[in-house]
């Protein structure tokens, strides 16, 4: 039955906009909030950079794997020789002695850091935790687009739930306007009541074009986001559903813990912190490589006199470097290090703070939501039960024309803030996952 009514209303929604003024430019297009997320999950923007970013993250750890690899190169030229001017002392020509005039040599060198402390790994390890933290990064954005989307979707919603309101409270308030327009031409009430009654409705009519207008707009934001034409007009699929049923705080604060992503984030932040020290420690430590190398010349310039052959040589070794300004400079970028990695603990501490406060608030929030849906729903029936009282006094003459708008304007507003209460309930309960981390 239920779902009979929500197609039946979503008809009547869409016969609406098909024929309503401000959607002759836009197309009806109707979307659940599955497919909305889906649809911003692949073509928002923003999760495009994220991902190009943990893209490159990828290959900066690719990078630094490839530093274990040994250093190679390969060198060749080739030269034209002049003929060797031999001066005396004086300056005074001696002799020249005739070069082969074309040389060329060939070069090829290798070396590789046996050892430095672990820096190799260690930049490794940091890379990875950089890997991680751009993982995460995304993560998050995907959170924060997936909940912009959800108040989108949910504040269109809020605005067809406000139409479709306004839209029944005009037709009563039509039908009282008849009503008053009736006794008027019998005499039996003044035409100061019939201004009131019409008055009414021009405030009524105000407040559906200014709802109206928010749909297109909130319709256009979100084509941007769902990669969608923005000549649509976003129709939401889905009822509010104000039965939510929630775990305790303790269980949402402890999903936070081992899920929120600023968290996660915060803590990889400490770990490459970390890192960074002990790879700064390494500068205290000598480099250890080993190195080999095969060289071809000619000609032979070291024999009198210089002959017209290839000079073939190689070597294999070992090396130690050790840069001593390392002494006295090193200690101040370990302690810079060292006062690093407290900012990012204490940064961790305040993370961690501000997601255990923005889930406690969210979850009363929540509960809050859920209390001004059952008031609300009280105060409609109320409204409503008052509202016929009126009416049926009015339409024998027993009120003023001012006691039935008044009447009519307090059910229009308690049914207003019953749709909004119960969207707002539905926001708070995402609001609480996507506090939680995991929206």
């Amino acid at each position: 039955m239920k779902s009979k009514i929500g197609n039946l209303v979503l008809a009547s929604i869409l016969i609406f906009f098909s024929v309503a003024g401000y959607s002759q430019e836009l197309t009806p297009y109707q979307l659940s909030l599955e497919q909305a997320i889906e649809m911003g999950m692949q073509n928002h923007q923003q999760l495009k950079i994220s991902q190009a970013q943990l893209e490159a993250g990828r290959q900066q750890f690719g990078v630094s794997k490839s530093d274990r690899l040994p250093s190679v190169s390969f060198s060749a030229n080739a030269a034209y020789l002049g003929d060797v001017l031999i001066l005396d002392k004086d300056w005074s020509k001696v002799q020249t002695e005739s070069m082969p005039h074309f040389g060329n040599t060939f070069s090829l060198q290798a070396s590789q850091l046996l050892y430095k402390g672990g820096v190799i790994k260690k930049s490794i390890e940091m890379a990875e935790l950089q890997q991680q933290l751009a993982a995460l990064d995304l993560i998050g954005n995907q959170q924060d687009i997936k909940f912009l989307i959800i108040s989108n979707y949910l504040d269109i919603q809020k605005i067809l739930n406000q139409i479709k309101v306004l839209e029944q409270n005009k037709a009563l308030a039509g039908q009282l306007l008849d009503n008053v327009t009736k006794l008027y031409g019998e005499d039996m009430v003044t035409r100061n009541e019939l201004i009131r009654a019409d008055l009414q409705i021009k405030n009524m009519e105000q407040a559906i074009l200014a709802a109206k207008n928010n749909h297109a707009i909130l319709s256009n934001q979100m084509s941007y986001a769902l990669g969608l034409p923005n000549t649509i007009l976003v129709i939401p699929t889905e009822s509010a559903d104000s039965t939510i049923m929630v775990q305790s705080l303790s269980f949402y604060t402890e999903i936070a813990h081992g899920q929120h992503p600023a968290l996660l984030a915060a803590g990889k932040n400490v770990e490459i912190a970390q890192k960074n020290i002990g790879i700064q420690k390494t500068n205290w430590i000598p480099a250890l490589s080993a190195f080999g190398g095969y060289n071809m010349q000619r000609p032979l310039t070291s024999t009198t006199p210089v002959m017209d052959m290839y000079s073939n040589s190689w070597q294999v070794g070992l090396s130690l470097n050790y840069d001593l300004d390392n002494l006295y400079k090193n200690k101040r970028r370990v302690n810079l290090s060292k006062s690093q990695a407290i900012i990012t603990q204490e940064s961790l501490t305040y993370t961690q703070q501000n997601v255990e406060i923005g889930v406690n608030s969210a979850y009363l929030k929540f509960q809050e939501a859920k209390q001004q849906v059952k008031i609300a729903d009280e105060s409609k029936k109320l409204a409503n039960e008052n509202y016929e009282i009126v009416k049926s006094k009015y339409l024998n003459q027993l009120v003023i024309t001012a006691e039935m708008t008044d009447a009519s304007n307090a059910k229009l507003n308690v049914e207003l803030q019953y749709a909004d209460a119960v969207i707002n309930a539905l926001f708070q309960y995402y609001n609480l996952l996507k506090s939680a981390g995991t929206l």
